[in-house]
């Protein structure tokens, strides 16, 4: 579950919602995303527009890009032309060749690059950096 720290910066933001859009949940249920997870629960309560923006960065809004855009292309790109195994879905455009992605059976996050990085992952050789989403989020807005 998401952390009330997260749940505080995102209502002080206006980006909390307390009815979950039931459209966005049914959604990531469809990429094998549990609707206990707090992934879940963040893309289902928490919306600025179809991306968020911190730390120079720019994530995804999932529930709305995968409604709204053809998702399914960002998908094909990290399984097919990167490697990532099926787990690993994208939270952003992997702009500049550097990206995040949810592994959708562990509820880690890995931040990768292209490159050297890339290939120590898939080698085995780098974990993900952060253990859930809550921290991945909490780092990525600077809580």
């Amino acid at each position: 579950m998401l952390s009330q720290k997260v749940k505080e910066h995102l209502k002080n933001q206006g980006w909390w919602f307390d009815d979950a859009s039931e459209d966005y949940k049914n959604e990531l249920g469809k990429l094998g995303i549990k609707q206990s997870s707090d992934i879940c629960e963040f893309y289902s309560h928490a919306e600025d527009g179809p991306t968020f923006y911190s730390r120079q960065k720019e994530i995804y809004q999932l529930g709305w890009f995968i409604l709204n855009s053809n998702y399914d292309l960002d998908l094909k790109r990290s399984h097919d032309s990167i490697g990532l195994p099926e787990k690993y879905i994208p939270l952003d455009s992997f702009e500049g060749g550097t990206g995040f992605f949810y592994n959708k059976e562990t509820g880690e996050v890995v931040q990768l690059t292209l490159g050297e990085e890339l290939k120590d992952f898939l080698a085995g050789n780098l974990k993900p950096q952060w253990s859930d989403f809550n921290s991945f989020i909490e780092w990525f807005f600077e809580l």
